[in-house]
């Protein structure tokens, strides 16, 4: 294995372990104070929880998930520090994509 791909895959499990360990009522709540879903309804219209349920999403596992919610945090300036976005990716495994 190269070794940048051994770093991606150390990253994804290292990931995936921060999502199981995380608190995913809090995740919830901050979901709730960014106003995540109002952002996903201006881009897709109508209920903004949706995105998260198209079958031709992005995100396809629990390193994609906990990517994209850093790639959120970043571009919308949230202020989340690293395991407030563990906590948004337990809140929207649990709820949403079911990844183990």
């Amino acid at each position: 294995m190269k070794p940048n791909a051994l770093l991606i895959a150390a990253s994804c499990c290292l990931l995936a372990t921060a999502v199981h360990a995380a608190d995913p009522a809090k995740g919830g709540e901050l979901v709730v104070e960014a106003r995540c879903e109002s952002c996903h309804a201006d881009k897709l219209g109508g209920d903004g929880s949706q995105i998260y349920l198209r079958k031709d999403r992005r995100v396809n596992t629990l390193a994609q998930l906990a990517t994209q919610v850093s790639v959120c945090n970043s571009q919308l300036n949230t202020g989340w520090f690293p395991e407030d976005e563990a906590h948004v990716a337990a809140y929207l495994n649990q709820r949403y994509y079911k990844f183990r």
